[in-house]
């Protein structure tokens, strides 16, 4: 059972304008302040929405098997659990998610959300400890019986990381809970499933590293100056075009040559690999300038050179970031613990949890990602960056 998130009318319009702060840089109070107006609309739109669902119904809802016939019977307990304020059995201790509900929030989290299957998020343990290696191999002709004349040298470096703690809200409405297990199960794995793939996804594209990932915007050579735990930004690589075709081919093919190489100069098969992220609607004016008619009167789409193109409401405006999302790390690890909160914030008529998870996010170096201008001309004579500003 899910939630059409795009009928969530004033969710989506609290979704857009945090998305806007983002890429506008807004002070972090702001950003915080858009974001719980964002999830305080999730949980009015889908109150509506489960209640609308519910009188169009005609089989019982309270009947979890009948609903649902997926949950298990860890599940039921857990919700309903949930629901009566009974978790944790007044030891106001955090308690776990069962896993396989976890699972389903994350797979759900890369369907909804193309830009963080890409990146490839994964799950690992509280604290990362990468073993990174830089090998060079050497392999030597010789005769068959002869001795070995070939070595393989590498150099081992090993990095801790420790991983940001996400908190979300978890809202629970009286009138929610009337309605069964499968309904309460529905309505906390989509606030769950929200509040995570908003904040990851901002934070793996624009995050300064301030307590959060450092994102694809962000510089991260050796020895970058970090100020109050803020990385800067990367500036411009140049400008995306696409005038013509020939135009086109040597912008693109030089991005994915900025990106065949490492930040210590040796080289990387970029290949294949490369993605530009761009705000929604930009990649209308790619796919404009790249959409060709063949002989047969077929229109054809093909970026050369293996590019693929992804829409985010958190890239920056008027902007395309290529990057390789095989050398960019982004993980989230540890149980999705839920706790009574039980501070001023209390709801009068509903039960009020937070949910907590931990994300870690870094590219492996400073030439996994470039920022470029997009200034593509459409057929009206505007650019990408008019179109995109709204102006």
């Amino acid at each position: 059972m899910t939630i059409n998130l795009n009928k969530l009318t004033n969710f989506q319009d609290a979704k857009a304008k945090f998305a806007e702060l983002v890429k506008n840089n807004a002070g972090s109070e702001e950003q915080a302040s858009a974001y719980s107006e964002m999830m305080d609309s999730l949980g009015t739109d889908m109150t509506d929405y489960i209640k609308d669902e519910v009188k169009a119904q005609t089989e019982t809802v309270l009947n979890a098997r009948n609903s649902d016939p997926s949950i298990t019977q860890d599940e039921v307990k857990f919700f309903n659990e949930l629901a009566s304020g009974d978790l944790s059995h007044g030891t106001k201790e955090e308690v776990t998610l069962p896993e396989t509900v976890i699972t389903k929030i994350f797979e759900d989290i890369a369907t909804e959300h193309p830009f963080l299957d890409l990146i490839g998020l994964q799950n690992t343990g509280l604290r990362l400890k990468f073993l990174k290696s830089d090998a060079e191999g050497a392999a030597v002709w010789g005769k068959v019986f002869g001795s070995i004349q070939g070595q393989l040298t590498a150099t081992f470096d090993d990095e801790d990381a420790t991983q940001s703690k996400l908190t979300a809200f978890v809202a629970i409405p009286n009138d929610v809970a009337e309605y069964g297990v499968t309904w309460i199960k529905t309505f906390v794995m989509t606030q769950i499933q929200e509040a995570f793939a908003v904040a990851a996804e901002s934070a793996f594209i624009a995050g300064d590293g301030n307590n959060k990932p450092i994102g694809l915007s962000r510089q991260v050579q050796k020895d970058v100056v970090v100020t109050g735990g803020v990385y800067p930004e990367k500036a411009s690589s140049g400008s995306i075009t696409l005038a013509d075709v020939a135009t086109a081919k040597k912008e693109l093919g030089a991005i994915v040559k900025a990106l065949s190489k490492k930040e210590n100069g040796k080289p990387f098969a970029a290949r294949g690999k490369v993605v530009l992220v761009v705000e929604p609607g930009a990649s209308i004016d790619l796919e404009v300038a790249m959409t060709m008619q063949n002989v047969n009167g077929q229109w054809v789409l093909a970026f050369p050179f293996g590019l693929q193109v992804v829409e985010s409401e958190y890239a920056p405006t008027g902007k395309a970031i290529a990057f390789v999302p095989q050398r960019y790390d982004a993980y989230c690890a540890g149980p999705v613990a839920i706790k009574t909160f039980d501070q001023t914030l209390a709801l009068q008529d509903g039960l009020l949890y937070t949910a907590k998870r931990f994300f870690y996010g870094k590219a492996e170096d400073d030439n996994v990602a470039k920022v470029y201008d997009l200034a593509i001309t459409t057929s009206t004579g505007t650019t990408s960056t008019d179109s995109g500003s709204g102006k």
